[in-house]
């Protein structure tokens, strides 16, 4: 089961503390909760996607990778952790970026998607409401505060994709304002020195 498939929605749609009215995550263990309540993905990858997937169907209108916002002028490297936004009428924090997962693999028809993802870091981000309000097509992100410049997405999820264990970087990192799953991984390698195993979520159970 999977709520993955998106699609174009017309009209405001009001934003809570845990995402979209109207939206739903399958496995609230793993998707959604409030540091996970809406996922961003930057249109622009849409092209570079479409030249490794020509013709692909899924690719033609956003929502392909489930996304809730898809956001023109904006990838990894422009977004930071603990970035405050308005989004139409609500406020929202960037929490974190997004470790894809195996269900990409069933959506797209491709057995590596979600490695693919992973690889070239076109993953997106999620954002923590902290206003509630109304969103729609159209509407413009404004940022209203940045206060960890040095911390991009990008960079997080560089870290966390390749494989670094060095320990004075891991402090550094766990002094940001890291959402509880992402603290517990940056702690855990500091602890033990070693990566995780991503391959159930990269290619399922099994």
């Amino acid at each position: 089961m999977s709520a993955i498939d998106k699609r174009p929605v017309v009209g405001p749609v009001k934003v809570h503390a845990l995402g979209l009215e109207g939206d739903a995550q399958a496995d609230p263990r793993v998707h959604g909760g409030e540091h996970k309540a809406l996922h961003c993905y930057p249109w622009a990858h849409h092209t570079l996607w479409q030249q490794e997937l020509p013709d692909h169907p899924l690719l033609r209108e956003p929502g392909a990778f489930g996304e809730n916002l898809s956001l023109e002028g904006l990838t990894e490297a422009d977004v930071c952790l603990g970035d405050v936004w308005q989004v139409g009428g609500c406020v929202a924090e960037v929490s974190q970026g997004r470790q894809p997962c195996f269900k990409l693999n069933l959506r797209f028809g491709v057995q590596d998607m979600a490695a693919r993802m992973q690889r070239t870091g076109r993953t997106g981000w999620y954002l923590r409401v902290v206003q509630p309000g109304e969103v729609a097509a159209g509407d413009r992100v404004t940022l209203q505060h940045c206060p960890h410049p040095a911390w991009s997405i990008a960079r997080l999820l560089a870290l966390i994709h390749d494989g670094c264990t060095d320990p004075q970087v891991l402090r550094a990192v766990l002094q940001q304002p890291l959402p509880p799953s992402w603290q517990r991984l940056f702690e855990r390698r500091l602890q033990f020195g070693a990566v995780e195993d991503a391959s159930p979520r990269l290619h399922g159970p099994g």
